[in-house]
C-alpha cells in the first residue's frame, strides 16, 4: 500500500530506549517535520511514559498492543528499531493495511530461526546481576538497560516473555508495502538479506561501521530515512 505525504509517521525505538533518548535527541523527528512530515512518537509497553508491568506474561502480544496504539484514520508510515522493528514486522503482518511504507531496523535474519531456550539467560543474567565481568555482550545490554528513566525490572521481564514462534518466509510474500530494511554491519542481528528478500518490494541498506547500538544515530540511517520517507 503506497504511503501518502500528508500520513503520519510513527517511530517505534527498542528494547531499553523510549521515544525522548532514540528519535528526538538525534533530531530525527525534528528533519522529519522539516520536510512535511507529522510524527507520532510510541513508547513500547514496559517504557518510557508507558505502564511498565514485571509480568512477563504481558509482553507475549506486543504486536496487538502496537496495533491497538496505532492511528485508526488510515495507513500510517512507521519506523521501528530492533525491539519496535520486530514487534512492528509481526503487526505488519497481522495487518499490513494499517501501514504504509516501513523501516525495519536493527533486525535481521534470526526472526526465522527459533531461539535456544536460553538465548536471553546471558543478559538476563547481567540485568539481575550475576554475569561475569568477561561477558562484555551481556553487560553492555545491562549498561544500556540501567539508564536513568528504565524500569529494569519491566525491562527484565520482557527479556524473560516465553519466546515467540519463528516468522515464515512465506507470510512476508504477500505484503506488497514498500520496505527498507536497514541493519549495520557490524550489528550482532546481521545479516539481513534473507529478511529483505523475502519481500517483494524490499530493498535493504547496509551501514558501514555501525553496531546495533549506533544505528539511529548515525548519519547514514538518518540520510537512508529521510530519503525513503521523502520519496
Amino acid at each position: 500500500m503506497a504511503s501518502s505525504e500528508n500520513s503520519p509517521v510513527v517511530l517505534i525505538h527498542g528494547w531499553g530506549g523510549n521515544f525522548v533518548d532514540t528519535w528526538q535527541k538525534p533530531g530525527i523527528d525534528a528533519l522529519l517535520n522539516d520536510v512535511g512530515r507529522q510524527v507520532i512518537g510510541i513508547n513500547l509497553l514496559g517504557h518510557g511514559d508507558e505502564e511498565k508491568p514485571h509480568d512477563p506474561q504481558a509482553y507475549v502480544n506486543l504486536s496487538s498492543w502496537l496495533l491497538d496504539r496505532l492511528p485508526s484514520t488510515g495507513p500510517v508510515d512507521v519506523v521501528g528499531f530492533s525491539l519496535g522493528a520486530l514487534t512492528t514486522l509481526r503487526a505488519l503482518i497481522d495487518a499490513p493495511d494499517r501501514f504504509g511504507k516501513v523501516v525495519l531496523a536493527g533486525i535481521g535474519d534470526g526472526v526465522f530461526q527459533q531461539p535456544a531456550p536460553d538465548s536471553h539467560k546471558r543478559i538476563i543474567d547481567a540485568l539481575e546481576g550475576r554475569a561475569p565481568e568477561t561477558d562484555t555482550f551481556a553487560r553492555m545490554f545491562a549498561h544500556y538497560g540501567n539508564q536513568p528513566g528504565n524500569d529494569v525490572l519491566a525491562l527484565t521481564a520482557i527479556m524473560k516473555r516465553p519466546p515467540q514462534v519463528p516468522i515464515k518466509p512465506e507470510e512476508l510474500a504477500s505484503i506488497h508495502n514498500e520496505i527498507r530494511v536497514v541493519i549495520g554491519d557490524k550489528d550482532f542481528a546481521a545479516p539481513a538479506d534473507k529478511l529483505a528478500a523475502s519481500f517483494p518490494n524490499a530493498s535493504m541498506v547496509m551501514l558501514k561501521n555501525t553496531d546495533h547500538f549506533a544505528t539511529t544515530e548515525a548519519f547514514s540511517f538518518i540520510d537512508v530515512l529521510l530519503d525513503f520517507l521523502s520519496a
